[in-house]
């Protein structure tokens, strides 16, 4: 066979196979639309064990979601939840083969739910939901030392940059006592203490392998926005100041160090001499 005739069947391989993964790639993508859109009509939705399959694979999401967003199942029902979980399934597929971190949009969609118009709370329960998902996945980091902070002197430590741990996760709420609500169904406990309801925030870390979480006022949450900007430590403190005048700036600090909110920049880890 000449040089030419090899050049020829190479390009027809290619061809070939070119041919086999375009029919390939557009028969996945013809299943999985028949899969999530019941309206969909081919020669699979015909087939007899198609329809089962279907509802293996949307039922398997649906109980993802579920356990994804755990408060908001308890606060709506199993039987309320499953069903807005479906409907998202059939709009919204998985793209990301974890199921752990499905549910990306979930929140939003809830907000815009008829069915959830008179639960105003619900969708950003369902976001704290997914804030603790973040913060269970982030990457580890080594929280700041309290010890070594309270060494230095205050022309340092007002000059120092702190940074947000990578598994801190914090959202603020102006007129919802989200929180609470969040907190108590997250746990699955009974609330026998009235809410009040009012605008709060909230602080989820990761100790090693713990995911927790606490109340986070507004002055707590300009302080940690400010961090997250690259502001100086002085200017966080001036950012607390300037939500909560009589804040106490010291308590602030403690409490997010406790937390094992907030890390230094390795261009700041060097102790003072």
């Amino acid at each position: 066979m000449s040089d030419s005739d090899d050049r020829v069947v190479s390009r027809c391989r290619t061809f070939g196979a070119a041919l086999v993964t375009d029919s390939l790639a557009g028969f996945q993508s013809s299943f999985v639309k028949a899969l999530f859109d019941q309206e969909t009509k081919s020669t699979l939705t015909t087939q007899p064990a198609f329809a089962v399959y279907r509802n293996t694979v949307i039922g398997g999401c649906v109980d993802a979601l579920q356990a994804n967003f755990p408060s908001v199942a308890r606060l709506v029902g199993t039987e309320w939840f499953r069903a807005a979980a479906a409907t998202f399934v059939r709009a919204q597929p998985p793209r990301d083969g974890r199921l752990l971190m499905y549910g990306e949009t979930f929140a939003d969609f809830i907000a815009g739910f008829e069915p959830a118009r008179d639960l105003p709370y619900l969708a950003d329960v369902a976001r704290l939901d997914r804030l603790w998902i973040e913060a269970h996945v982030a990457e580890d980091a080594t929280a700041v030392d309290s010890a070594w902070l309270a060494s230095l002197l205050p022309a340092q430590l007002g000059a120092l940059r702190l940074r947000p741990h990578p598994a801190a996760r914090w959202c603020l709420f102006d007129d919802l006592p989200i929180y609470s609500i969040w907190a108590s169904n997250r746990l699955g406990m009974e609330t026998h203490d009235e809410i009040v309801w009012q605008g709060e925030g909230a602080l989820l870390t990761r100790s090693v392998d713990v995911v927790g979480w606490q109340a986070l006022d507004f002055s707590g949450g300009a302080f940690l926005d400010a961090c997250a900007e690259g502001c100086l430590l002085a200017e966080a403190a001036g950012a607390a100041l300037g939500v909560q005048p009589d804040v106490d700036v010291a308590a602030v600090l403690s409490r997010l160090l406790s937390a094992g909110a907030l890390i230094c920049p390795s261009s700041n880890q060097e102790r003072p001499a």
